[in-house]
Formats: structure tokens, sequence, C-alpha cells
């Protein structure tokens, strides 16, 4: 390419990416967001998890950039990329914060302690093209931790999870923060893992590790009975016909699917004794790590998973209607994690452990090809990647 050229698209990508004018045109920016942190230092998981940032890098690796600085101004604050707006043009950043003591005692007691006061979550919506941040979930604030925010499918809305009196809970809210609504109904308990059907009109999350499925407004909460304990993580296929979950025991748990009516339950694969967590620490971490959960091919014709192959943590695809395919082949002791497919399905993207070091990699899904995103060093981990979808996004001139 003719450097000049090469020059011009990376500068008008990083005006487009910060807001600035350029001209009256119509850009595509495909990014991937992703988080940074440091894995190894003394003191445990509150000393490596305040050190996360959340990142954006274009997809051959270029122009790694930072976002949501100013969001983790504070000491012990830090920032995790969590996902997009359906248009590509919002990226939802997670904001966090803990006392230091209160890090310490749940240090001490290996067990965490979301005291208010001594913790604030929320989540955030950062408009690439101004560069405006809202905290959505302090708007009208009804908790002080809340997580896992996404767009419901009318774009008008936007659905999170708020713990209250110890008990995470589903809600509804406006697309600027207002009329915040519970969806858990009564004497509902710990609920995670909230998501919409495609086509707005269901509600699924696991509640004390069991999968329900209610209306949108939250009525008609119903259990998805699968005879397992533990139930974790619903996915809503493409076309909405069908819930992807992990179902067995805890730490021993496989990929499921079940229509919305409960029929239909069937097991996809095994994962050969993996436990589905992934460690993102070199020190001790009471928590355990990250789950690492199966997802829905673009197409909704097939998922996406890692399973054990003897020392190794494998990539794998499991059509509806076919036997599993092992995707890679790796070196003893490497990990693959957080599987995603980009929004053409022509690259999956994930993460792998390989020589001590977390990082980000793109299989093209044609003929196999793997292209390495990050190099972050030694001591570090670049984790928990997402694809943007395919956006436009109008700049124009002053």
């Amino acid at each position: 390419m003719n450097c000049r050229l090469h020059a011009g698209i990376l500068i008008c990508c990083m005006l487009v990416l910060f807001g600035q004018s350029l001209a009256d045109d119509k850009v595509v920016v495909p990014l991937i967001g992703y988080t940074e942190l440091q894995t190894n230092l003394a003191g445990s998981r509150h000393a490596n998890i305040r050190t996360m940032r959340a990142m954006l890098i274009r997809r051959d690796g270029t122009d790694r950039q930072s976002i949501g600085q100013e969001l983790a101004n504070e000491a012990d604050a830090w920032t995790q990329f969590a996902g997009w707006s359906p248009d590509g043009t919002m990226a939802i950043i997670g904001r966090g914060w803990q006392d230091s003591e209160n890090a310490r005692w749940e240090e001490e007691h290996k067990s965490f302690r979301f005291t208010p006061g001594k913790w604030l979550v929320d989540s955030c919506l950062i408009n690439l093209s101004t560069g405006a941040t809202t905290n959505v979930t302090s708007v009208d604030r009804v908790s002080h931790y809340n997580s896992g925010l996404f767009f419901m499918p009318d774009r008008k809305r936007l659905g999170f999870t708020a713990l209250i009196n110890g008990i995470s809970k589903p809600f509804v809210m406006d697309a600027d923060g207002r009329n915040k609504q519970d969806l858990s109904g009564k004497d509902a308990g710990f609920a995670y893992g909230y998501s919409a059907s495609p086509d707005g009109k269901l509600i699924s999350y696991h509640e004390n590790y069991q999968i329900y499925i209610a209306n949108a407004d939250g009525t008609n909460k119903r259990h998805i009975k699968t005879g397992h304990p533990f139930d974790f993580a619903p996915k809503w296929s493409p076309d909405g016909q069908w819930l992807l979950f992990v179902s067995g025991e805890h730490y021993n748990c496989h990929p499921h699917i079940v229509r919305a009516d409960g029929t239909g339950l069937r097991k996809l694969a095994d994962r050969n004794g993996y436990r589905g967590v992934m460690e993102f620490l070199d020190v001790f971490d009471f928590h355990g790590g990250s789950s690492d959960i199966p997802v829905w091919s673009v197409d909704g014709k097939s998922v996406y998973y890692t399973a054990q192959v003897v020392s190794a943590v494998e990539l794998f695809r499991v059509p509806l209607d076919g036997p599993s395919e092992q995707l890679t082949r790796s070196m003893p002791g490497t990990t693959h994690y957080h599987p995603q497919p980009s929004s053409d399905g022509e690259w999956l993207l994930y993460g792998s452990k390989r020589d001590g070091i977390r990082q980000i990699f793109a299989r093209r899904m044609s003929d196999g090809v793997e292209r390495q995103i990050t190099h972050v060093p030694p001591g570090r981990a670049a984790i928990w990647p997402h694809w943007q979808p395919t956006a436009e996004i109008t700049v124009h001139s002053k």
C-alpha cells in the first residue's frame, strides 16, 4: 500500500475515534474492544484488578488506545471493556472501585463483601464520534453495584443487573438511564446472565443457577427445568428459537440447548474435564477466575466452545445437527478462552495463554489462518475481547 495512503487511513480512523471532524464522509471503523491489566502484583486480587483499563485496537493490531481514562481517575478505580451498541458507535465500559481496606478483608476471608460505600460499580456508554461519556446506571441510582449492561432489541432501552440487599436482579431502563424497572418478580433469587430475545418479547437469566424465561416486562416468569443443579449463562440464538447455556454441576458443566418453551433439551458437547474457568491472574485469586462460556455462531447453526484435550484447552465448533470439530491443536499447556465470532462470521476472536502470557488472537474461519492482535509483555494480560459490529460513522466538517 502507498505509504501516504496508509498514513491517511490511520489518521482518518484516529480522528473518527476521538470525535474530531475531517470531512463529510462515511468511514468504516473496525475495532476490537478489550481489557488490559497487570497479573503478577503482590497483594493478590485487588492489587491487580485495580490496574484494569478498557482498550481499543484495530483488527490488524495497530492503533492501540485506552478509552474512558477519566473513569479511572482515582485510587483503586478501574475500567473494563464490556461490549458495544448494536450499531458499533458506542462502547460499553464498566467502571469499578473498591475500598482498599475492604479488599484486604476479602483476601483474608476469601469472600466478596459488596458493602455500599466499600464498592461502587457502574456501567457507562462512550460515544466514539463525540467522546461523550454517560454513566447510565448512576442516573436515578438503584444500586451501588450495576453490571451486565446491554441494549434491548428496540435500541430504545437498556438492560442491566443491579445488586440490591445482596441479591442481583434484572432491570430495564430508558437509554438515558431514566425509568429503571425491576423485572425479577416476587421472592426472586440471585439473578445473572440476563439477556433479551432478538424480537424483544422475552428475557432470560439464571437465578440461583437455574434458567428462567419471562416476558420482556418480567411477567409470566417460568423455570426451564433441566434436572441439573447448575445451569448458567443462557444466550438466545440469532433466530430466538433456542437458548444456549452450560448445564450439569459446578465446574463439570457442558454446552446445552433448549427451546424457549422448555422442550428439546439437548447436550451439544462435552468439555472433557475442563472446569470452564480461565484464571486471569498469576497470583492467588480467591474468586477463581473468569467464566468461559460457549457462544453462538452468527448464523445460529453452530456453537463455539472450549474443551480439554490432554493438557491443553482447545477451541471447538459444534453444529446443532452434527459432531464437534476441533479448531486448534496447540502445544501442551496452552489455554484458549472467550471465543467471539465477528459480525460477518468470517473471523473468530479469542484469548489464548501461551508462554505464560494472555494475548488476544483472531482466526480466519475459511482457512484457519491465525493473527495475533495484542502483544502485551510478561506480567500483563489482554482479555475479554469484543468485536465492534460493522458500523458506518458519519463525520461532518465544521
